[in-house]
């Protein structure tokens, strides 16, 4: 049962570590607002696409961790 629920964790856990590197990369606005949005129009892609559109969580998940850390930024400074 455990093995079903982390089978769907990759989903959330790689892009978040993605985005943990990139933020220790000190990227400016506007550089992170790209990032948002091509993970957007990659996951608008990967919809379409017969064998990618399993893993259309990993663009999408940057994005919304990407946005989440946008949003952080622009609180703490």
């Amino acid at each position: 049962m455990l093995h079903r629920q982390l089978e769907s964790a990759w989903g959330v856990i790689v892009p978040g570590l993605i985005v943990a590197a990139l933020v220790w990369m000190d990227l400016s606005f506007s550089q992170w607002r790209v990032l948002v949005v091509l993970g957007l129009v990659a996951s608008a892609g990967m919809l379409y696409h017969k064998r990618l559109r399993h893993y259309v969580l990993l663009p999408s998940g940057i994005a919304f961790a990407s946005g989440i850390a946008l949003v952080m930024m622009n609180i703490w400074r």
